[in-house]
């Protein structure tokens, strides 16, 4: 079941376009992924800009210029399409057979940038070159660890929910105490639900302690919290699901055996009513 459930969710949620775009999408406008972003591009325009003695009064102008632009819906507009394209990269790897490692194109999001600081009459605003920025979204060698893993989830989200679907009702309908089945069947969705929570939580935990020195792991965080959302709600869903189950099969079981022993005579009437019979 855990499997099962990680499978759909890539699937549905990370293989799929519009549905990743949706998710990315209110990102733009929190102050983890604003600043990251804001960083980059000044980083990226400052390495292409030789401003002399005005360096530092002109990366402070490019750095609150660059923070004001992501609050725009020029930038949401960016970041959408900036999204869109990095995902279709992604899937392309993932689904191909090259080990090439994908990266994100800036560019775009620069020229807008150096359109705006010309506006605000920035000084060398006009000498920032429009130049292919690019971002590593992911190192060839993660492409080629990721793909097996990926593929073989994608073929699994259908099968393997459908084969824990089929194990526990097939299990409960041939079970001779049927309750037991149905409460020891919900305790063990449940401890996969929370099997899969905790592995979540872990895996978040690792991927932020391995990032790069220039990557924000304010960002990064906000990022992995919002792709996993979806599967840490279906996760706390399933185990209260279950849990839920279990406790409501075990109190009836208790209250129809208390109901039954309160419907048996007391053991001196039921001798009287044998020797009546015989």
């Amino acid at each position: 079941m855990p499997l099962g459930g990680l499978s759909v969710w890539a699937k549905y949620e990370i293989g799929d376009t519009r549905r990743y775009v949706a998710t990315m999408g209110p990102l733009a406008t929190g102050p983890e992924v604003r600043g990251a972003v804001a960083d980059t591009l000044t980083h990226g325009i400052m390495t292409k800009v030789e401003a002399g003695r005005l360096d530092g009064e002109l990366r402070q102008f490019v750095r609150e210029a660059a923070r004001s632009f992501t609050s725009t819906p020029a930038f949401r507009t960016a970041w959408d399409t900036a999204n869109r394209a990095a995902h279709d990269a992604v899937l392309r790897a993932l689904r191909g057979e090259r080990d090439d490692a994908v990266t994100l194109d800036l560019a775009p999001v620069t020229q807008q940038l150096r359109d705006r600081l010309a506006e605000d009459r920035v000084p060398l605003a006009h000498r920032i070159p429009v130049t292919h920025t690019e971002i590593t979204v992911l190192e060839g060698r993660e492409v080629a660890a990721l793909r097996k893993g990926f593929r073989m989830l994608e073929f699994a989200s259908f099968w393997l929910p459908v084969a824990a679907l089929a194990l526990a009702v097939g299990g409960i309908l041939l079970a001779v105490r049927r309750r037991r089945a149905i409460i020891a069947t919900a305790l063990g969705a449940a401890l996969g639900a929370a099997l899969l929570a905790l592995a979540t939580a872990v895996v978040r935990a690792l991927t932020l302690a391995d990032l790069p020195p220039h990557v924000s792991r304010a960002a990064a965080a906000a990022v992995y919290d919002a792709l996993t959302s979806t599967l840490r709600t279906a996760t706390w869903t399933i185990l209260a699901l279950g849990l839920t189950v279990a406790a409501t099969a075990w109190l009836t079981g208790r209250v129809a055996r208390h109901r039954a022993r309160s419907a048996e005579p007391p053991p001196a009437r039921a001798r009287e009513e044998r020797r009546a019979r015989a």
